[in-house]
């Protein structure tokens, strides 16, 4: 029989990124002194990764937990971006209820709106909460009003949309059911003690626990993560793992945990309705089910939406390859990608027909970035190619493609830039909001027509656009799309490059090496200014004569080479190019380096051409 416990709350905390969601957990840590009073605490500290730190977003999902009146309150922090929805989606199920924080002055957003629709569709009730109520553009009745709409437009039911509500200001750690704050956490927390139901449980029955998280220990092995959703747990218990495809095996706990703060203690037992950490099982994955020995029945697996975007990771072959990283060889390559499916459920990896080649699908550009920059920072080396998108077949056969719904804020000076290049990459434009200078404006874009756009938009905008996306549907194949209009300057012989060189070179486009890199044949030093490649020689060396020149006519500048960071490199790839990842350089390059056999390539490509249209 299900019986609420009172003593417990499990919660998430979601938002649009950078709306202080992992500030505001910085502050119920301290309120609920997790800390020491001279401990030495950085902040955003659920913000483990260094990656999240440097981007400033919760890539990864996490949780901790605090006391507040005897009340354990188990806290999940979540992304806020759509393209890690694997970590949000397998959090959901862990959880009765969430913390929505929204901007006082931004308001909800389109982050939020995926994160909140996944919580919504699984029932939880939410506690709205406004953050930075500070702000001098802060306007929390407005903010109030669009996040009802915002859960009316995702169906919420009438018990989910008659949400309580509080006011934060998450830096100074103050909350109040007012804007007024009250000079402490304290309104926030009752208000989770009051609205968010306690986990129903049946303390009866045989052991239940969904895994849903999962991390590595040097000593104990693979940590388990997961809440119990009915029976008890204890030290020493056998226990049936049933994985994802039903396959049963027994095994014993010999190590289990319960979260306090940031740390995880060890218990001696646990029951139905606490989220709970395990070692000592082998081979445990997420989605496995933890039961009874002795009547092992599987709760449902956890699902996650399918990966639009793909790109293949291979063995570096360029003529550098080797020298800058630790690992770089196709069974180093495969352990690592085949381990990153342990924790990353929403990605896919498949092997080719070339031993060192494979194919890693996911739900982004944004979410296979942070797998390369994760694995370059581990001492890998490898090439990827450009991201392309997954299509799927419809019903009466009809080639379908991935959709996103694209949100943009941009200056009104530039809104017929951006309404222009949206619409050459077949975007639809749903929707165009004026107010304050400022233009808002959401389409449906083909995910294809995304590929490489935000540094085109960024710099059409002056930088000063912004834009985000999420995932709509797979609709009909929408049509062409112009590919960059741009090609690439490509060294036609390996050297030194020299600044007598690049000079000239520069007159042909921007560059992007600086004098002094060792440069091979087949990269791509720079981007030319027309369409096309050009092939050019900047290791060329200036020839020394007995004649001596003016001072002014030996003093050659350049101007400064364009250091392009991870993301703008996938961005810039063409079809015919691949990226070359070591822990200490990007390099574009060209799939075939020999100039001549390029040269070979593309007439044989052109005469293919040719016959078709003949044939045609």
């Amino acid at each position: 029989m299900l019986q609420p416990r009172t003593n417990i709350r499990n919660i998430a905390i979601i938002a649009h990124v950078d709306h202080g969601k992992t500030t505001l957990v910085d502050g119920l840590l301290r309120q609920a002194r997790t800390f020491r009073d001279n401990q030495q605490v950085v902040e955003r500290v659920m913000d483990s990764n260094d990656l999240e730190r440097e981007r400033g977003m919760t890539i990864l999902a996490k949780n901790t937990a605090v006391v507040y009146n005897e009340i354990k309150i188990n806290i999940m922090d979540t992304p806020g971006h759509a393209d890690f929805g694997g970590e949000v989606e397998r959090v959901m199920g862990m959880v009765d209820g969430v913390l929505l924080v929204v901007d006082a002055a931004e308001g909800p957003m389109p982050q939020t709106r995926f994160v909140l629709r996944k919580a919504l569709e699984m029932g939880h009730k939410a506690i709205v909460v406004i953050n930075k109520v500070d702000r001098r553009d802060a306007s929390p009745a407005d903010t109030l009003n669009k996040t009802f709409d915002l859960f009316i437009e995702l169906g919420a039911s009438d018990e989910q949309a008659n949400f309580p509500i509080v006011y934060t200001n998450a830096l100074t750690q103050e909350a109040g059911p007012t804007p007024a704050l009250s000079p402490d956490y304290q309104p926030l927390y009752e208000a989770i003690i009051e609205h968010i139901p306690p986990p129903k449980v049946d303390m009866d029955s045989p052991l239940q626990m969904l895994v849903a998280n999962q991390s590595y220990d040097d000593y104990k092995g693979i940590i388990a993560v997961g809440r119990i959703y009915a029976g008890r747990i204890t030290l020493g218990q056998n226990i049936a793992r049933i994985d994802v495809h039903g396959h049963v095996t027994t095994a014993k706990v010999r190590y289990l945990f319960v979260f306090q703060g940031l740390q995880r203690i060890e218990v001696e037992s646990a029951e139905a309705g606490e989220i709970i950490a395990l070692a000592g099982i082998d081979a445990i994955g997420i989605g496995d089910t933890i039961a009874d020995a002795e009547n092992p029945v599987s709760l449902p697996p956890i699902r996650v939406e399918a990966p639009t975007v793909r790109m293949t990771f291979a063995v570096n072959t360029s003529p550098f390859a080797g020298r800058e990283g630790t690992w770089g060889t196709s069974r180093k390559l495969r352990e690592r990608l085949f381990d990153e499916l342990k924790n990353n459920v929403a990605l896919r990896v498949e092997e080719t027909e070339k031993a060192d080649t494979f194919l890693v699908s996911g739900r982004g550009e944004l979410h296979l970035g942070i797998l390369i920059e994760t694995m370059r920072r581990e001492g890998y080396e490898f090439q990827v190619s450009r991201p392309e998108v997954i299509y799927r077949k419809g019903e009466a056969g009809e080639t379908l493609e991935p959709f996103e719904e694209v949100h943009i804020e941009v200056a009104e000076s530039h809104v017929g830039t951006v309404i222009e290049m949206v619409g050459n990459r077949r975007g639809h434009m749903i929707n165009m909001v004026r107010g304050d200078g400022t233009t808002y404006l959401t389409y449906l874009v083909p995910t294809r027509g995304l590929l490489g756009f935000r540094q085109q938009f960024l710099t059409a905008t002056q930088g000063n656009g912004v834009m985000n996306n999420l995932f709509h549907d797979y609709l009909p194949l929408a049509g062409s799309i112009p590919e960059r209009s741009q090609g690439s300057l490509v060294a036609w012989e390996s050297g030194i490059a020299t600044t007598y060189a690049m000079r000239n070179a520069e007159d042909r486009g921007y560059l992007f090496v600086d004098p002094g890199a060792e440069v091979y044949e087949g990269m791509v030093i720079g981007q030319h200014q027309r369409p096309g490649d050009l092939n050019v020689n900047i290791a060329k060396k200036k020839h020394l004569t007995n004649v001596r020149a003016k001072s002014a006519e030996t003093l050659e500048t350049l101007t400064p080479a364009r250091n392009m960071s991870l993301d703008e490199c996938i961005e810039y790839l063409a079809d015919d190019e691949l990226l070359e990842v070591t822990p200490l350089n990007f390099r574009i390059r060209k799939r075939i380096l020999s100039s001549d056999e390029r040269g070979k390539q593309a007439k044989k490509e052109t005469v293919e051409l040719e016959e078709q249209a003949e044939t045609a």
